[in-house]
């Protein structure tokens, strides 16, 4: 009787669940789905395989865009987000060709001043983004250089403008025009910067970052100030 027992407790607790068929004697209900993602449009379009033209015009439309915001500067993530170096690059070369005085075949006059350009802006901007870095600045490097080059359009304008009215002479009436002109260029030119850089830099240091981009545009406005055509 003992070596019965032994048996009896020695088999599986669960031993008849075996013979149990799920799909017969339980009832299964509702589904089981597996999600699948279905493909978005932007899975499906890829700007590999869109022609030259369209992707050149959105660019343009891009660029077109950011000068916009830079000419009605408010708090917006657009240029930072959507950062380039074309309209900069484009801005720089404008206004360097502008101040060549139209001597591009000469290498004393032509040659520095063009070269000059770019380094101030170019130099300026990269010092102006390490500083702002080091400053405990949230912005990347780039986005920096995108936002300082794209807030040169002011000066670039005034530029043209200067132009025109040396066409007329380079008397006092003239100087003070150009002086005006310059002058409204350079604060807007500021004023759009920092609109865009603010919220990116601690408030106990904004003073610390607004200082050399004062400083960036002042010496950009006092080229095209002194600025005066070779004979």
């Amino acid at each position: 009787e003992k070596m019965a027992e032994v048996d009896e407790l020695s088999k599986p607790m669960f031993a008849g669940l075996s013979d149990v068929s799920i799909s017969g004697d339980i009832p299964v209900e509702g589904e089981i789905n597996v999600p699948v993602g279905t493909p978005s449009h932007d899975d499906e379009y890829s700007t590999l395989d869109e022609p030259v033209k369209d992707t050149i015009l959105r660019d343009l439309k891009a660029v077109g865009k950011k000068f916009v915001h830079v000419m009605y500067p408010k708090k917006s993530s657009t240029l930072l987000r959507d950062w380039d170096l074309w309209g900069p690059l484009l801005l720089c070369v404008t206004l360097a060709l502008m101040l060549q005085g139209g001597s591009v075949d000469s290498k004393e006059d032509g040659g520095p001043q063009f070269a000059e350009v770019f380094v101030i802006i170019w130099f300026g901007s990269v010092i102006i983004t390490l500083n702002s870095k080091l400053l405990g600045g949230t912005i990347s490097f780039f986005q920096s250089l995108c936002v300082l080059g794209y807030c040169i359009m002011p000066l670039t304008v005034a530029m043209i403008v200067c132009r025109l009215v040396l066409l007329g002479g380079s008397g006092t009436v003239s100087f003070i025009v150009r002086l005006i002109v310059v002058t409204a260029s350079f604060s807007w030119s500021t004023f759009a910067s920092t609109a865009f850089l603010a919220d990116s830099q601690p408030s106990n240091r904004k003073a610390l970052v607004v200082y050399p981009v004062f400083l960036f545009y002042f010496v950009i406005g006092w080229m095209i100030l002194t600025f005066s055509p070779s004979a």
